[in-house]
């Protein structure tokens, strides 16, 4: 399995780069304008760069599940983030180095008086200034989520279709007929792209909608919610994936949020998700009622025990809210009768805190499954480990073989508790491919 991943990974990254570079090519195709100095044209090919990799961020963001198999939806979005700005330096050095060797293109600026075609780039850019603003500081600036996406798909959209607009009026690199043809293609591959998220994928999530079976309390003010698929089969998914839910709207709101499943895969008649109540959207969960119409798009993740059939052991090493993809790794494991042998270190601020315990008991029956509480205020009369886990307390539990692809690691949880375990295991000496954690911030 891991061959046949990295195969498609290289396979993508392969048709990523050239579409990337693909403009350049076309570009210096041909004669090149005369007058035009080689900084100018520097500019020009940094620009068509980083405008070929804006219009590619709605792909990456479009949920193609062919696309994310091999690397996983959080790498394709973290990927996102950071490709943006690079993407974002590039094209702004276009009209920066433009200033900067010739002085009197500064009079573009003037949109009043400046040709249409400077408009159109100094909006686009203005655009995208604004766009790297809220995405990079929406928390600072305390943009709710669903706000934010909305901004950031009409800021994007935006700054790329103004930009088309900017090569097309300057024309010096759309008068050939395989020019024309290129940035005819990367138009309708971007209005295909503005498509298929707004109006096709919302009608297929339309016509296959889920029913709440139940709404469950958990200790640590989470909520497990069970739902069933209504007029279909519902969708096959990988333990510890996770997926979309639209509530109290309809798919085309615009108001989806992602949540990790923590049913069994074995289970084909319904799905459940437990969530903790941080927010506005999941402080709604424990108002749902049985039979209300919710939406859901999944499954997405490659954090699952499924990818790694060679290992021989399992370590799941949760913080909180973090056991959720976990239990639906152990409760899919035990509806299979894996005697594998797993260890799980999960970690909580107190006992009250601690959800599943009385499950997770019950799964040490059915599996070959050792189950380590680590408790940060632990009660009077504690046996158990207590603090936060640290380098030594995992190499207390860790298996002893630490081969490469002996034994895979999941973590998930807090953000700080997750940063710590990683760089423990790196100090420990475990291989960085054998340890994999699902991040539940992605924006």
């Amino acid at each position: 399995m891991k061959l046949r991943q990295t195969v498609q990974a290289i396979f993508w990254i392969l048709i990523y780069l050239g579409l990337t570079l693909a403009p350049l090519f076309f570009m210096l195709a041909g004669p090149r304008p005369e007058g035009r100095e080689f900084w100018r044209e520097l500019s020009v090919a940094l620009g068509f760069c980083g405008l070929a990799m804006m219009a590619l961020q709605f792909a990456l963001t479009a949920r193609f599940k062919t696309v994310k198999a091999p690397y996983g939806s959080d790498i394709v979005y973290y990927f996102h983030k950071q490709v943006s700005l690079v993407a974002f330096v590039l094209i702004l050095a276009h009209p920066l180095m433009l200033f900067l060797f010739d002085p009197q293109t500064l009079s573009l600026l003037n949109v009043f008086e400046a040709p249409w075609r400077a408009r159109a780039a100094v909006t686009a850019t203005l655009a995208l200034i604004a766009l790297v603003v809220i995405s990079v500081w929406r928390k600072k600036l305390k943009i709710e989520y669903n706000r934010w996406r909305i901004w950031h798909g009409l800021l994007a959209t935006a700054a790329v279709a103004l930009a088309m607009v900017h090569i097309t009026l300057v024309g010096h690199y759309v008068d050939g007929t395989l020019k024309r043809l290129l940035w005819v293609g990367y138009g309708l591959f971007f209005v295909g792209m503005l498509a298929w998220v707004r109006l096709i994928k919302p009608l297929i999530l339309l016509r296959k909608p889920w029913e709440v079976v139940s709404v469950t309390g958990q200790p640590g003010n989470s909520w497990s919610l069970r739902l069933k698929p209504v007029g279909h089969n519902g969708f096959r998914y990988q333990p510890g994936q996770f997926a979309w839910i639209t509530a109290w709207n309809s798919p085309f709101s615009d108001s989806e949020h992602p949540f990790s499943l923590s049913s069994s895969a074995e289970d084909q008649k319904t799905i459940e998700f437990t969530i903790k109540e941080l927010g506005d959207f999941t402080s709604t969960i424990k108002n749902m009622q049985p039979g209300q119409r919710v939406y859901v798009d999944g499954a997405y993740g490659s954090f699952s025990v499924d990818r790694h059939d060679h290992a021989r052991n399992f370590v799941f090493v949760a913080g909180g809210i973090g056991i959720t993809p976990v239990l639906s790794m152990l409760r899919t494991l035990a509806d299979r009768g894996d005697q594998r042998k797993l260890i799980l270190l999960y970690a909580n601020k107190n006992r009250e805190g601690v959800a599943f315990s009385e499950e997770l008991e019950n799964l040490r029956e059915r599996l070959n499954l050792q189950v380590v509480h680590v408790l940060e205020n632990p009660p009077e009369g504690w046996s158990g480990e207590r603090g936060f886990i640290n380098r030594a307390m995992l190499e207390r539990y860790l298996p002893a073989d630490r081969a490469r692809n002996a034994t895979e690691i999941f973590i998930c949880g807090p953000k700080p508790m997750m940063d710590a375990v990683e760089k423990a295991l790196v100090d420990a000496g475990v291989f960085l491919g054998d340890f994999h954690s699902e991040r539940f911030d992605m924006v």
